[in-house]
């Protein structure tokens, strides 16, 4: 009967061993399975978003090191002091990704053309603020940087660019917010992401928030409008308040709101009483065409015999900065077309031709047809305000129009073209 027992036993052991082999290899596959399959559909692009923001910041704390006391190196030296202790969530590395290190601004206010009054109140109420706060916290809580900044004006006269040079000077963070970023399908995940700009713009503070055309994203609120976009301006109201507001150690915040629109009246009321510091950037009159001119044309062959530049100057009234860049950039395509077209009479093959031979720049490259538009009146046609639907339009201001339509004195800072 005991000799009976054994085999069972035995037989019994061996069954339970196979049993609890097969589920340990049952388990271990299906745990491997399960790893591999992806459940998150958005996995791949939240992984993608880590790394990026993750090379993103590192990058802020590289670069070359400012001499002396200057703005951007102090700004990049209390960034490293908080640079080990950074943890960002999910929708904080999505905004990350529009971040942009001040190294990689390559705009400075001395590529700007003109606009000096402006580019001096920017530095004393906005960078000096939020670059040196000990000065100015200490003095009086009145002096602190203001939390929005608004630049308006028509299209084309270096909003834009004078919100780089601003971040490019002050070495302040650059969150250069896109209206792509903060559209989710998810209810609820643009309110986060809007919460993550300012807690973001917090960390790495002194942080400059971008929003070009910001009358797209912060318009008027009308009764008719969606849910979704109203909560979004109101969660963004919100925070922006939150600026104000000291942070633990009694430090003011140094995160500054800049915003750009060429419809300021299409802005809400709740959103201007945000921005106290409002700057217009209009049309370039005489000195500031003069400087554009010479910034653009600095590197440009001209033929000093034939080319007037007062008299450009006086041509280009009612153009903007970009205006200017695309006219001389029209300008500057007539000598090497005549080039082209005399090699190809020769016969000559185009690689033959020879870079030194292009003529310089002459002022009647300027009244040419450029892309079957003609740019600029002929010097023999009178100067005379337009009158057709089209071209009243594009006019801004009635003043800045007569100013400009005026005969303006020579300049004197300036009596030979550009090199």
């Amino acid at each position: 009967m005991a000799s009976a027992r054994g085999p069972r036993w035995q037989q019994f052991l061996q069954e339970l061993v196979m049993v609890a082999g097969t589920s340990a290899s049952a388990y271990f596959l299906i745990r491997y399975l399960l790893s591999r399959l992806d459940f998150d559909p958005e996995s791949q692009k939240k992984e993608e978003q880590r790394r990026k923001s993750a090379a993103i910041l590192r990058k802020l704390d590289g670069g070359e090191e400012s001499d002396g006391d200057s703005p951007r190196r102090d700004a990049k030296k209390a960034r490293r002091q908080r640079r080990g202790d950074l943890v960002l969530n999910q929708y904080e590395q999505a905004i990350a990704m529009d971040v942009v290190a001040p190294d990689d601004i390559h705009v400075s206010f001395e590529d700007i053309g003109g606009l000096d009054d402006i580019i001096e109140e920017l530095k004393e109420s906005v960078i000096y603020p939020l670059t040196m706060p000990h000065l100015y916290s200490s003095t009086s809580s009145l002096l602190n940087a203001p939390s929005g900044v608004l630049l308006y004006g028509p299209p084309g006269c270096g909003k834009t660019m004078l919100a780089k040079a601003l971040a490019h000077e002050s070495g302040a963070c650059f969150i250069n917010l896109h209206i792509s970023t903060l559209t989710e399908k998810w209810y609820g995940d643009s309110n986060k992401l809007v919460n993550a700009v300012f807690s973001l713009a917090r960390k790495l503070q002194p942080s400059i928030v971008f929003i070009d055309e910001i009358d797209a994203v912060l318009g008027t609120r009308r009764s008719g409008e969606h849910e979704a976009s109203g909560m979004v301006k109101a969660e963004f109201m919100t925070h922006w308040d939150g600026l104000t507001s000291a942070n633990s150690l009694g430090e003011p915040q140094r995160v500054v709101v800049l915003g750009a629109t060429n419809r300021i009246q299409d802005i809400d009321e709740a959103i201007l009483r945000r921005m106290p510091k409002k700057f217009p950037v209009t049309l370039p009159p005489a000195a500031q065409r003069l400087r554009i001119l010479s910034l653009i044309l600095k590197d440009t062959k001209v033929d000093r015999e034939n080319f007037d530049v007062h008299y450009l100057v006086k041509a280009m009234a009612g153009m903007s900065g970009s205006d200017i860049k695309e006219a001389c950039r029209d300008a500057a395509m007539v000598p090497v077309r005549e080039l082209i077209r005399q090699k190809k009479a020769e016969g000559l093959q185009m690689t033959s031709v020879n870079p030194t031979e292009v003529r310089g720049l002459r002022t009647e490259d300027f009244f040419s047809r450029a892309g079957g538009v003609r740019v600029i009146s002929q010097p023999s046609q009178p100067q005379t305000r337009p009158t057709s639907k089209a071209s009243s339009e594009k006019e801004w201001s009635t003043a800045e129009s007569d100013a400009a339509s005026e005969v303006e004195p020579r300049p004197a800072e300036m009596t030979e073209p550009p090199e």
